[in-house]
């Protein structure tokens, strides 16, 4: 019986990181790997450098013609790896902040283990702000609450990989943020569904370019939405995951 296909691309959403993209995609570049680019209704300058970086092999280019949300370009990104006939994609941010050469740990990780997402866990250096350092924990507490889980360890950070096929068929169902509320939603969407995690430590610096399109009032008003909206999703599925709980 034949092996599995096992195709791994990257995919990058960006918006306005002009002066680190470069950086990036160079270095995806030198693991060999394909990607999707997605720019996100980027200003000219930026859209300019996207576009001479997808005339490099192995590099495809997607725009949104206005700018619909991180979210929404990871998705758009993720349908356009599967169009073309990849089974998993690393999701990994624009700014330089992820430590691009693990990519290729994560995707020989996905490879031993498909059915998988494979997830960041963050090592910060002092780069980091402190009220986002300490913040992060409230939304840690919420999520092992929302999951009656311990599993997702740090679903804010945006450098992992997918595995297509039961992710897109989350999306095709489920309405998921199109905005930063993404990367924390989509993980405890998977884990309702019992799409189990693995996790990798690395090492994250705030960031390259300078840029963060963290909003910090609208922002943090859509992740109290979004954690009000999977507290309720959580005691529509109490009896289950109760159920998953006592029967790991």
């Amino acid at each position: 019986m034949a092996e599995p296909v096992f195709a791994p691309c990257v995919v990058i959403p960006v918006y306005n990181h002009e002066n680190a993209i470069g950086a990036v995609v160079g270095a995806i570049r030198e693991q060999g790997m394909p990607m999707v680019l997605v720019d996100d209704g980027s200003s000219p300058a930026c859209a300019d450098v996207l576009q001479r970086l997808s005339a490099a092999p192995g590099v495809t280019l997607v725009r949104h013609e206005i700018n619909r949300g991180k979210g929404a370009a990871v998705v758009t990104g993720l349908r356009t790896a599967s169009e073309r006939g990849y089974t998993h994609a690393v999701q990994i941010d624009a700014d330089g902040q992820h430590t691009v050469s693990d990519v290729t740990r994560f995707v020989d990780e996905a490879r031993q283990h498909p059915d998988v997402v494979i997830c960041g866990r963050p090592v910060f250096d002092a780069s980091i702000p402190r009220s986002r350092y300490y913040g992060r924990y409230l939304t840690h507490g919420l999520v092992w609450l929302e999951t009656l889980s311990f599993e997702l360890i740090d679903t804010m950070c945006g450098f992992r990989v997918y595995p297509l096929a039961v992710t897109l068929a989350l999306l095709d169902r489920s309405g998921v943020g199109s905005r930063m509320d993404f990367d924390t939603e989509v993980l405890v969407r998977l884990h309702w569904r019992g799409v189990r995690t693995r996790w990798l430590a690395t090492r994250v610096h705030y960031p390259l370019d300078g840029v963060s399109h963290y909003r910090m009032f609208r922002d943090n008003a859509r992740m109290t939405l979004l954690h009000i909206s999977l507290l309720l999703g959580m005691l529509v599925r109490l009896p289950l995951l109760l159920w998953r709980k006592a029967h790991a």
